[in-house]
């Protein structure tokens, strides 16, 4: 088949082997997926990943970076077969997405970041048949492809725990902050805050549902804001990802209040603990989606109740997987490219 996979750093084009599915393994043709920051991790980073997986304990320690391997990992594709003694969860020709993991055959695989389980930059993929989702038949490719990262934005919105009584504030609205801020919007939660340096992104906060934009070079987003009477924000989503920023954010809030990390920072990170225990913080770490995220993420996409089409940029074949991947987070980038694999 052909696939853009990462190699030493680098992002070739070329054949690779045609997955073959086993027990519990769906053989799906992919039709789009979208270009995530966890790649561009893995080209610039992967060594570091890799060695922080096998210290700490993590999916990506068996992954060699000196062997290519087929990211993608937000994906929508056609099942096309199943391997032996498989159950068969949905009909071939029928669309599928999933939760990018992969647990048959005695696998235990990230669906884009292992040797054995390629990813949606490739034509074909092996998903995990109790993973898969069908997707409605009418729904648009790219959109469907947006499950997974508004997934993982839900995921981190429900584990704040917000109530009515919540002035909510989101830290960085790439794709991860502006699910965040849609699903708060889907849980009736009001007012919401987002902070962001780049103009683009906070006109997509409020596209998303955020009632009050902020320019931290402006203002505090901790701080009373005068458009709130003075009000201050008590549930923080920190989706940035940059060491220091835990504690700035210690140091700013009140009382009280509560933080859900959901940023992907790979650096260590100091904090006082004297400041956060003084301020009785509650902080909460947030990490991938659940089956329930996606269920819900991809019904929100269907019924409309969530528009993830502001987040789409050009869809691309594999020739320009490379350029995309280093332009991606340059000035005026969209929330996400999309990778058609059956096009160069």
């Amino acid at each position: 088949m052909k696939a853009a996979f990462i190699q030493n750093g680098t992002v070739h084009v070329g054949d690779m082997p045609d997955p073959v599915p086993g027990k519990g393994q769906a053989l799906v043709r992919t039709h789009s997926c979208g270009m995530c920051a966890s790649e561009a991790h893995f080209l610039h980073s992967g060594e570091t990943i890799v060695a922080l997986s096998k210290v700490h304990g993590g999916p990506y320690a068996g992954l060699d970076v000196s062997r290519p391997f087929i990211p993608g990992h937000e994906y929508v594709g056609e099942v096309i077969d199943y391997g032996p003694g498989s159950r068969r969860t949905v009909k071939a020709g029928r669309k599928v997405t999933s939760i990018p993991i992969m647990r048959q055959s005695g696998a235990h695989a990230i669906v884009g970041f292992s040797h054995d389980c390629p990813g949606g930059f490739g034509e074909y993929m092996l998903l995990d048949e109790d993973m898969m989702l069908e997707v409605p038949g009418d729904l648009d490719d790219d959109l469907a492809a947006m499950t997974e990262p508004l997934a993982v934005g839900l995921e981190h919105a429900r584990r704040g725990r917000p109530d009515k009584d919540d002035i909510t504030l989101v830290l960085g609205c790439g794709a991860i902050g502006l699910g965040v801020i849609a699903g708060l919007k889907l849980m009736g939660i009001a007012p919401i805050i987002a902070a962001d340096f780049h103009e683009d992104r906070r006109a997509l906060a409020i596209a998303m549902g955020a009632n009050i934009v902020v320019d931290p070079r402006d203002l505090s987003p901790y701080g009373p804001l005068p458009d709130l009477g003075n009000r201050r924000a008590n549930l923080v989503y920190e989706c940035v990802g940059l060491p220091g920023l835990l504690q700035q954010i210690i140091t700013g809030v009140g009382f009280g209040a509560r933080i859900v990390m959901g940023g992907y920072c790979m650096e260590p990170e100091q904090l006082l603990v004297f400041a956060a225990q003084n301020k009785r913080l509650n902080i909460q770490f947030a990490a991938g989606e659940e089956p329930q995220d996606m269920e819900l993420a991809l019904r929100a996409i269907a019924d409309g109740r969530i528009d993830v089409r502001p987040w789409l940029g050009e869809r691309i074949g594999l020739e320009k997987v490379d350029a995309a991947m280093r332009a991606m987070s340059g000035p005026g980038a969209p929330v996400r490219t999309v990778v058609d694999p059956r096009t160069l």
